[in-house]
């Protein structure tokens, strides 16, 4: 049974950072592009980050380049995203995947998703 965990959200003052953390087990992790989607209310769903199987690749949404880091441990089967200077603008869920392709979009499906973790920046 394959289990994809976030954790990490908050809620943080503007100009602040939070490390997202994503557990996974039960599946080949090392095998997969890995990613973190965000979702806010009343909004379409974004494709924030991924990074590839090795992860020599990243790629980042326009609207978090320079701020946030996306980064692996395959021998801990571990995804992570640093994300600095926080906005409010930033303030949704954000959910743990391994998208079909990277980089991913709103529509990109995934193989596994976790249940998100929230994140709150107050304006």
């Amino acid at each position: 049974q394959v289990q994809v965990m976030e954790s990490g959200g908050g809620l943080v003052q503007a100009g602040g950072s939070l490390r997202l953390t994503c557990t996974t087990s039960g599946m080949t992790f090392e095998d997969y592009p890995m990613g973190w989607f965000r979702q806010a209310p009343g909004k379409e769903r974004e494709g924030v980050s991924c990074i590839s199987p090795s992860g020599d690749q990243t790629y980042y949404a326009d609207s978090v380049k320079g701020r946030f880091t996306i980064s692996r441990d395959n021998a801990k089967r571990t995804l992570y995203l640093q994300m600095n200077t926080l906005k409010p603008e930033d303030t949704a869920m954000y959910i743990c995947a391994a998208p079909h392709e990277c980089p991913a979009g709103p529509t990109t499906g995934a193989s596994y998703w976790g249940q998100g973790t929230q994140v709150t920046v107050p304006p």
